[in-house]
């Protein structure tokens, strides 16, 4: 039996937390069309008779431009020394640019298998691109690293990319009970689902300017009774986060609930509010408070 943990690596929106929902069949990423859409670091448990993948969904790496930037590379950094394989995650449907070259050379520098999975393949027309594409992640390191095209968005060679990391996991016992697909607790699951109903129907500064926190999260047999706030940076950012008669904040509960309400497969009650905390990306006490702080 082989187990271990595989790490997904890559640029912002380049699909690794659709692949990796693809790869359990269920959603326990949030996924968006926007860079930094995941924020912290999410495991996702795969388990077949053949043994089990711990998956690591990561940030996408881009350049820090304040604390919560800094957070979300050393996310991405600190998930590869504990990693029997790591996925460099990119988009096949251009060649490489600056920012896979530099996660080459400044992170994917390790003894750790590394494979080449080129997602969104299906986006072009001609072979001959997809090979032209494919050389130029190749030629970003020193030796040959296998390839593995598919689409996170229609699950194309999933089953040979699952093949080809259990090939390089270790021998091992299950790492979790086999009924677990992840480790995040229904609190953590709550922020993130109000997080993307925010970035799914806000625009401009407004997805990257927002935190959520759980202020109370109570069971009950026939309802969660849920209770959180969204932080902002600007009373302008509040505004528009409330809408008009309260119609935004209205639409983005509405939409979280009924998420949830398919996770829990019960009754959700989801009370939110908005408060304004200026610049609490650049805080260290604001990033500790929302759980953007490294574990030590």
């Amino acid at each position: 039996m082989k187990s271990g943990f595989t790490a997904i690596i890559g640029r912002p929106n380049v699909g690794k937390s659709t692949l990796l929902n693809c790869i359990l069949g269920q959603k326990i990423v949030i996924t968006t069309d926007k860079a930094q859409t995941t924020r912290k670091r999410i495991k996702g448990i795969y388990t077949t008779e053949k043994g089990q993948i711990v998956f690591v969904d990561t940030p996408g790496v881009h350049k820090p431009l304040n604390k919560l930037g800094e957070f979300l590379l050393d996310e991405a950094k600190v998930a590869v020394p504990d990693a029997d394989v790591i996925l460099f995650l990119v988009d096949g449907s251009e060649p490489a640019g600056k920012g896979d070259r530099w996660i080459a050379q400044n992170i994917l520098e390790t003894e750790t298998p590394v494979i080449i999975v080129m997602n969104k393949v299906d986006k072009l027309k001609k072979p001959e691109k997809v090979e032209e594409n494919l050389l130029s992640y190749k030629t970003l390191f020193n030796k040959n690293l296998p390839v593995v095209r598919v689409s996170a968005k229609t699950g194309r060679n999933i089953d040979t990319l699952i093949s080809e990391i259990y090939k390089k996991l270790p021998q091992g016992e299950l790492l979790y009970p086999e009924d677990v697909v992840t480790e995040e607790t229904m609190r953590s699951v709550t922020e993130e689902i109000v997080r993307e109903k925010i970035l799914l129907n806000t625009s401009d500064e407004i997805p990257h300017s927002v935190a959520v926190k759980v202020e109370q999260y109570q069971e009950e047999d026939e309802i969660d009774r849920i209770r959180a706030t969204i932080f902002c940076e600007t009373k302008s950012q509040k505004g528009i986060l409330i809408g008009k008669n309260g119609s935004m904040l209205k639409k983005i509960g509405m939409e979280a609930r009924q998420d949830l309400e398919k996770i829990v497969e019960k009754k959700v009650f989801l009370g939110l509010e908005v408060k304004v905390e200026k610049d609490w990306r650049k805080k260290e006490s604001s990033l500790k408070n929302f759980g953007y702080e490294q574990e030590k």
